[in-house]
């Protein structure tokens, strides 16, 4: 009997440790400790660089320390930092202005300090995994030399019952910053009672003034004016022109059947060679596949992101992204290793292997740069060893096996090549033409129009990223995208059918490109964005800045290439499979 009782005090005691609330459940008892954790210190003109608060010199106050670990993959990615602020904070306990701690501002500390508020540096705090940014302090407006610092904050905090719903704080007491000075860090604590939802208490941190719905709306109205117009364009080819051109090669077909004369012209010139493989065939299925996988893991997130409220917990949208990219990893093995059959591609285990780190490689490349740079600068965005070697297992042990399943079922289910015209076997001459048919026209031209149906869905991205901005509106981002892809395919099979005329059958490589060349907008778009719409500064923040828009921009465009070259492959597809070729 006594030992039956001693067990279930220890099950007890083992259960209350699991179920103690803390800001995991966000259910607190009163008095019951609500930790304040201390996030990254960094300018205010680029979020992304960060760094540890403590590398400035503020101090810890007398509570005990709390180890904190990343939780997710997207934390570490992300540069968070959180280490305890040692501030004493009891749920429901008002505390009366109290010190913090105190510190004698070194030569070195003064500097430090000193450059982090004359370049307006401001740090980032949870609680309760509600987020709080404060600046450090300002410049003295009567002495521009001198500098104010903040060493009173001051927490009003609301709740809903036993939950956390409701946080502010607001930073006073100036000191005028001076060498080998003691600063006295102080703060206090209002708690008072809410009527904001737990469910609720997020939207505080939107914006729907900035991202106003009527400026989303006349956006995809004015996109679909044109979505209208190119689509009304395709069917005139199809319906209008092809029948023509149908009618025109039936009639030369039965005269050259009386007369043994007759000779092709326009598209139906080029059927000998238009389904030839395209040059760098095992690059050009690794790219297609690739784009396969980045168009699946696109339309996934933005249907999360629908459903689930990413922005209420740190780093969730970027963990959910590697999760998703590594589950649709057998995509690109399907489309890419059924393709690389289909163009007789002997190598199809290397294809596999390109196909499958061909993105990853590139993102690595670039965040290993910046990296190197981060590490020298001491920045938080600086990635973790261990992090490394988690995402080069997810692609060694998830992504690569994956991609391999997906590439056996490619090869045996898409794998035989279905094409309505033989091959000749000698390719056919590409006759001289116009300098705006040449492909490289064709490229630069057909970007211009997917550009223009997504510019202002841009300015609203780049913004949620660069600047102090959650975004939220998804909806809108779906019907975008739909209208992209709609754009994309129509801007490229009108520009197709233009090359085919001039009797040009390198319709692969150049229906991708054209396709994908929106990616050169964006990225010019990008240089305008930094040098008019942001205030960074640096070789870090610059670094920053263009080697992830360039990855962002190389990423659509490898996935708005693929939306073209599919679209123009249906489209080859359907008019050679109609015509009498024998």
């Amino acid at each position: 009997m006594g030992k039956s009782i001693s067990l279930c005090i220890w099950l007890l005691a083992l259960l209350s440790i699991f179920v103690q609330a803390d800001e995991h459940t966000h259910v607190y008892s009163d008095n019951e400790e609500t930790i304040l954790w201390m996030n990254t210190v960094g300018p205010y003109s680029n979020r992304q660089e960060t760094y540890s608060y403590f590398s400035l010199p503020f101090c810890k106050g007398n509570k005990e320390s709390i180890g904190h670990y990343h939780e997710t993959l997207g934390e570490a990615l992300l540069g968070v930092e959180l280490e305890h602020s040692g501030i004493d904070i009891r749920f429901k306990v008002n505390t009366p202005k109290e010190e913090i701690c105190r510190r004698v501002m070194s030569n070195d500390d003064y500097e430090a300090m000193s450059f982090a508020i004359q370049h307006d540096y401001s740090y980032q705090m949870y609680l309760d995994d509600l987020p709080l940014w404060t600046l450090v302090g300002e410049v003295d407006p009567a002495d521009h030399n001198a500098v104010l610092l903040y060493t009173h904050k001051k927490f009003e905090i609301g709740y809903n019952g036993e939950q956390v719903v409701d946080v502010n704080i607001t930073v006073d007491n100036k000191v005028t910053l001076k060498p080998n000075m003691e600063v006295i860090y102080t703060y206090e604590v209002i708690w008072k009672p809410s009527g904001i939802q737990f469910e609720n208490r997020f939207d505080k941190y939107l914006d729907p003034t900035f991202f106003q719905h009527r400026i989303h709306w006349f956006s995809i109205f004015n996109s679909f004016m044109m979505v209208i117009f190119l689509v009304g364009l395709v069917w005139m080819i199809l319906l209008r022109t092809l029948n023509k051109d149908y009618a025109r090669y039936h009639k030369d077909d039965v005269e050259s059947d009386d007369n043994d004369i007759g000779e092709d012209y326009g598209w139906k010139q080029v059927h000998g060679d238009v389904f030839r493989p395209p040059s760098y065939p095992l690059l050009f299925s690794s790219i297609i596949g690739t784009g396969y996988h980045l168009l699946s893991v696109v339309f996934v997130m933005i249907a999360l992101a629908i459903v689930a409220e990413f922005y209420t917990q740190r780093g969730s949208l970027m963990s959910a992204t590697i999760f998703v990219y590594a589950l649709c990893a057998p995509f690109n093995g399907y489309f890419g290793g059924g393709m690389y059959s289909r163009l007789s591609g002997k190598r199809w285990i290397k294809q596999m292997v390109v196909g499958s780190l061909l993105f990853p490689v590139m993102i690595g490349t670039v965040a290993l740069t910046i990296n190197w740079i981060s590490i020298y600068y001491h920045a938080s965005r600086a990635i973790p060893f261990t992090t490394m070697l988690a995402i080069l297992a997810i692609c060694s042990f998830v992504v690569l096996p994956l991609n391999f399943l997906g590439t056996i079922l490619g090869r045996n289910l898409k794998g035989q090549a279905d094409i309505p015209c033989r091959i000749n076997v000698v390719p056919r001459p590409i006759p001289d033409k116009k300098w705006f048919l040449e492909p490289w026209f064709i490229v630069i031209v057909s970007g211009f129009l997917p550009f223009g149906s997504i510019f202002i869905e841009m300015y609203f991205i780049f913004t949620s990223f660069w600047a102090y901005k959650i975004y939220y509106v998804y909806g809108f981002m779906f019907l975008v995208t739909l209208i992209l892809m709609v754009v994309t395919a129509c801007v490229t099979i009108v520009s197709t059918y233009f090359l085919l005329n001039a009797e040009d059958y390198r319709w692969r490589w150049c229906s991708f490109l054209s396709g994908g060349s929106v990616s050169v907008y964006v990225y010019l778009y990008s240089i305008y964005y930094f040098l008019f719409k942001t205030k960074m500064y640096g070789l870090f923040q610059t670094v920053f800045y263009f080697g992830y828009m360039g990855l962002f921009s190389i990423a659509l465009g490898v996935l708005c290439g693929t939306v073209g070259y599919i679209s123009t492959a249906s489209f080859i597809h359907k008019i050679y499979s109609r015509i009498k070729l024998d």
